[in-house]
């Protein structure tokens, strides 16, 4: 024999499933008994088969009939200790089979959460470090000694608006970083980062770009219609909110370059023409003679008589 063939015979017996002990095979009611006391009464099914595990170790299948556990089976895995007779317990679990009927995979809230999936009440949390965030001017940072916005100078602003007006005294002092963070609005502790930015304007430009069939089949685009609400910020060139509530994004952002069949000047009705005054006046009852008075016009004063038989003056 070959060193190639003793090598193939060695390697088929170590991979190769053994045989199922015999007295481990046959606990079948040891593993029923155990399947039973681990489920409900009444839904464990047949005994559908066995499968050794290893030396001296055996696993049985039951049927089970759980409503909604298609496929599913119970496992009772017994073992057998070396040369003793009796066979004990291992452990007894719920698997599925398979044809099973499974759960989808579980994702994460934060991938599962949907835009209009918030209600009232609901709490949306933000991670620490949120990539569309960036930390702002939270008011810990203090001037230094001889900044232009110390101490000294704060004190005389106040005085000053003090004799000026009677307004209380607000509660950043004038002058200091957080009135100047406040009068620009950006005293928060995290603003948008670029990447939001760039984020936000990606979804926007989706929903009502110059891509959308809509912007295709429009006459004109938003950056020449009167309804455009511009918008404040880095994106007003690129971005601002439509004020036609016919229109279909009504209330929304929109792209600079998307369009609607609702465009101010994508049709513009001409005035309606004022009509002509009635020339007739029916607010009063003209009498007409049915003949004129004798004497006047170029009528013979005296009908002949054939024209009064015919009916005429």
């Amino acid at each position: 024999m070959s060193a190639a063939t003793t090598t193939r015979s060695r390697t088929t017996r170590a991979t190769r499933t053994p045989v199922p002990d015999r007295l481990c095979a046959e606990a079948v009611d040891l593993a029923r008994s155990a399947a039973e006391e681990a489920a409900a009464p009444g839904v464990v099914g047949e005994h559908v088969g066995v499968v050794s595990e290893g030396d001296r170790v055996v696993t049985h299948y039951f049927e089970a009939k759980e409503p909604g556990y298609r496929g599913w089976r119970w496992a009772v895995t017994v073992a057998r200790a070396s040369r003793a007779k009796n066979v004990t317990l291992d452990e007894t679990v719920l698997l599925p089979g398979a044809d099973a009927l499974l759960a989808p995979e579980w994702v994460p809230w934060s991938e599962r959460l949907r835009p209009g999936d918030m209600g009232p009440g609901d709490l949306l949390p933000t991670e620490a470090e949120d990539l569309r965030l960036e930390p702002g001017w939270t008011g810990e940072d203090e001037p230094p000694p001889n900044s232009v916005v110390s101490e000294e100078l704060a004190e005389l602003a106040d005085s000053e608006d003090a004799e000026l007006t009677d307004r209380p005294v607000a509660a950043t002092s004038r002058g200091s970083i957080a009135s100047v963070a406040e009068e620009l609005g950006t005293r928060r502790a995290r603003v948008l980062s670029r990447y939001g930015l760039y984020e936000a304007a990606d979804r926007w430009d989706e929903a009502f770009g110059p891509k959308t069939p809509m912007a295709q089949a429009a006459p004109a685009t938003c950056v020449s219609c009167a309804f455009l609400i511009p918008m404040a910020g880095s994106l007003k060139q690129a971005f601002g909110v439509c004020a036609n509530e016919f229109g279909p994004a009504d209330g929304h952002v929109v792209s600079l370059a998307y369009g609607c069949g609702g465009h101010s000047e994508a049709a513009v009705m001409p005035k309606p023409v004022r009509p002509a005054d009635h020339a007739l006046d029916t607010m009063r009852v003209d009498a007409y003679a049915l003949r004129p008075e004798r004497g006047e016009g170029s009528v013979p004063a005296e009908p002949d008589g054939a024209s009064e038989d015919l009916g005429h003056s």
